[in-house]
């Protein structure tokens, strides 16, 4: 971590994170879900990783987060704060990937085109309420209209890697893996395992 922004937003104060590289030639501007912040374990296992490969990683903080709510506003309001945000993230003059865990990930997808990102990494993209799969958000997803990287667990319950529909995406598995990248004590990877098939998928695909 080399640098803490805090950027006004029409939702609020927002706060970004830098972990720069030395010699950048992207930004990953990424942001948390709708129950958890920046310290999520795949965020800061991307964080720690990526700065070697020449890319930036700025975490992003939405405004009800750094306002310590504990619950999300609606996703108008993530959208806000996010396109509040944008400019602090473009600044470098780099091509910026949008990115998001969870709802943060629905975010990326919603204001990828708009806001000009270069692609979008969706880590546990929520693809339906639990128990509801014909609540799909797959239009989300699917609008994206760049090159979008899906990081999915193999149990989560918000969206198995085979319910996904076809589309222009990518997408890894993380086996065992539930919404938060957690894998059970008995599972045949470990919790380390696990990061490393996120960190180094994200490696490869962003080269």
């Amino acid at each position: 971590m080399d640098a803490i922004e805090t950027v006004e937003t029409d939702a609020g104060p927002a706060r970004v994170t830098w972990h720069r590289a030395k010699k950048p030639r992207l930004v990953l501007a990424v942001s948390h879900g709708a129950g958890g912040g920046i310290e999520a374990r795949d965020l800061q296992a991307l964080a720690a990783v990526l700065p070697g490969h020449g890319v930036s990683v700025a975490l992003v903080e939405q405004p009800w987060r750094v306002a310590g709510k504990k619950v999300a506003p609606a996703p108008k309001t993530l959208d806000v704060g996010w396109r509040g945000l944008w400019p602090t993230v473009a600044k470098p003059g780099l091509p910026v990937v949008s990115g998001g865990r969870s709802a943060g990930a629905r975010v990326a997808c919603r204001t990828a085109t708009e806001l000009g990102a270069t692609a979008v990494l969706a880590l546990s993209f929520p693809l339906h309420p639990p128990g509801r799969p014909e609540k799909s958000r797959a239009e989300e997803l699917l609008g994206a209209g760049v090159p979008t990287f899906v990081v999915q667990g193999g149990n989560d319950p918000f969206g198995k890697p085979a319910e996904f529909p076809n589309g222009s995406h990518e997408l890894i598995e993380v086996p065992y893996g539930d919404h938060g990248f957690t894998v059970p004590k008995r599972a045949p990877i470990d919790q380390d395992a696990a990061l490393g098939i996120i960190t180094e998928g994200v490696v490869r695909w962003i080269a």
